[in-house]
């Protein structure tokens, strides 16, 4: 008895050590963060200012794959809604978690870049090259079922000055580390409209195919997608504080109120027809 009441106290012992552990393992990631956040003065300025209804600068320019020099503005006013990233091609980790997950998004919204809309990245690091931008476009386009020559997804490099002009507009927040050679930066993309209007943004390193979908729709103003999409981006507006669009209960019972106005509509039109057609019938019998 008394070697199993040992054996039961030293389960419960292992199980609050466990339990002690774990909780240091988070709040200590937590607190850790923090530190790093408060020691490092450079990683304070990495963040995202939201300028939603603000425009980009159309006359902002940077160089594509082909070593072609592009203002932002020939993108514009081609009834298309634009997905911008901005990232570096030599990012060792976090950019390309980013375009990856762009990548993922983009095969699961069913609505096709280069056709429905304009997907643009925009490298942060003036020192990178056309060539590297080719690369990506490459790598990328292939990842998306399409081959580089069809530039569904389009990549730049640019001049310092342009660079943070539009990252100041975006509201995007980066520094470059010269120690390690390397540029911190939040994760984040942006949609626009075909205007150049901030209409969204999307954070981390997962973009909600669903929360993708509904922002390019929005940013349209129903010029892509079909009925059906409209009608479902009445039924959600976007929640800054879940940062993704949530069902809007008054819309969806205004929905659901005037299909059932439809359907009765239908039904009695149905029923209506039916006896005028019995009606006629009996008539045309009792005439002959």
């Amino acid at each position: 008895m008394k070697a199993e009441m040992l054996k039961y106290l030293d389960q419960k012992i292992v199980l609050k050590s466990l339990v002690v552990i774990l909780s240091l393992l988070f709040t200590g990631s937590n607190l850790y963060s923090q530190l790093i956040m408060d020691d490092v003065p450079e990683l304070r300025g990495i963040d995202i200012e939201e300028h939603l209804g603000e425009y980009v600068s159309p006359d902002l320019w940077f160089i594509n794959s082909k070593g072609e020099r592009k203002q932002l503005g020939d993108y514009f006013n081609q009834g298309k809604p634009i997905f911008l990233m901005l990232a570096y091609y030599e990012c060792p980790m976090l950019c390309t978690l980013v375009l990856n997950a762009a990548a993922n998004g983009a095969r699961q919204v069913k609505l096709f870049p280069g056709k429905d809309y304009v997907m643009l990245t925009i490298s942060i690091d003036p020192e990178e090259t056309p060539k590297l931008a080719l690369d990506k476009q490459y790598r990328y386009n292939e990842d998306l079922g399409k081959s580089n020559s069809t530039d569904a997804w389009k990549f730049h490099v640019g001049e310092e000055e342009q660079i943070k002009k539009l990252a100041n507009q975006l509201g995007f927040k980066y520094y470059y580390d010269e120690k390690r050679d390397e540029y911190a930066h939040p994760a984040v993309a942006f949609i626009l409209t075909e205007e150049g209007k901030i209409a969204r943004y999307l954070y981390g390193i997962d973009f909600k195919p669903h929360d993708l979908r509904l922002g390019l729709l929005e940013a349209s103003e129903g010029k892509i997608g079909s009925t059906i999409d409209r009608i479902i981006l009445y039924c959600f507006h976007y929640d800054p504080e879940a940062k993704g669009y949530v069902i809007f209960a008054a819309n969806v019972m205004k929905a659901g109120g005037a299909l059932t106005l439809i359907i009765l509509s239908i039904f009695f039109v149905s029923l209506w027809t039916k006896e005028k057609l019995r009606k006629a019938r009996d008539e045309k019998i009792h005439a002959a």
